[in-house]
């Protein structure tokens, strides 16, 4: 319980309120690399308010299918988390920089192709996890001041999952989060270890839930289920993918389930 008093005149009033009553309200959405065509979009929207959208060719992808859907998906009234794919390590070893300079311009020309208005929160996908190398932190800061510059929002998607580091453990959001300068930046972190995460479930927990307190959006599960990280979560489906209500597994519709605290993560703010 939580209890309020008001002094008016010489009235005295308590307001309790109930646990819970002040709960965050939370939104699912769902994400991956391949589009889902527009014909599952209804069944689809039963179950998620927003959806990821990628700018550029998704990882280990040689195109792009959400390419000219942005429409499609807005008629069908889906929110959206606005994806550009960022470098691995091993690409950022001469100028790394110049590099994110270069794809910083591409996701806001990308994302102005694509319809997106200024003030859209644009996600870099980064891959890797644990403790950001030097040549990694030039390349996410540059490119975040970049995007930032041509009046987009910067946002990452990056690891919520403690990493061994000696006797000691890092978790990428926090470890971008501690050297950004004051930089205005929006997490989305996945996180897909049982617990915090509830597995292949369309449940709607708090994003900071997941173990990074400044997160908007949580990934908890994962298509296919990562066995190394995820090997606890026991309710995806036996070939090992999480599949939304109404979809037959038959046809390899498997998703990434979000959680956020807005039905529209990189709606203009």
């Amino acid at each position: 319980m939580q209890f309020f008093t008001y002094l008016c005149g010489n009235l005295v009033l308590v307001v309790v309120l109930a646990a819970g009553s002040l709960a965050q309200t939370t939104y699912l959405g769902f994400d991956r690399n391949d589009y889902p065509g527009d014909a599952s979009l209804p069944v689809l929207r039963q179950t998620f308010d927003y959806v990821g959208y990628w700018l550029n060719n998704p990882p280990g992808s040689a195109s792009n299918g959400w390419v000219g859907k942005r429409n499609v998906l807005k008629s069908a009234s889906f929110g959206f988390l606005v994806l550009f794919n960022g470098r691995l390590y091993k690409e950022l070893r001469r100028d790394p920089s110049a590099l994110g300079q270069k794809d910083a311009l591409e996701a806001v020309a990308a994302a102005r192709r694509e319809g997106f208005p200024l003030r859209t929160v644009i996600f870099l996908d980064i891959e890797e996890g644990g403790r950001m190398l030097p040549e990694q932190k030039t390349y996410i800061y540059r490119w975040v001041d970049e995007v930032s510059d041509a009046g987009f929002k910067a946002g990452v998607y990056c690891s919520g999952i403690p990493a061994k580091e000696g006797k000691t453990s890092i978790t990428t959001a926090n470890d971008i989060r501690a050297n950004a300068e004051g930089r205005q930046i929006v997490y989305w972190v996945t996180n897909d270890v049982c617990p915090p995460a509830p597995g292949c479930a369309m449940s709607k927990p708090i994003p900071s839930e997941s173990g990074v307190p400044f997160a908007e959006i949580w990934q908890f599960a994962q298509s296919p289920r990562r066995k190394d990280f995820a090997r606890m979560c026991r309710n995806y489906n036996p070939d090992g993918n999480c599949y939304p209500p109404g979809i037959d597994p038959a046809t390899h519709l498997h998703v990434d389930v979000n959680t956020a605290t807005s039905p529209d993560p990189s709606g203009a703010r």
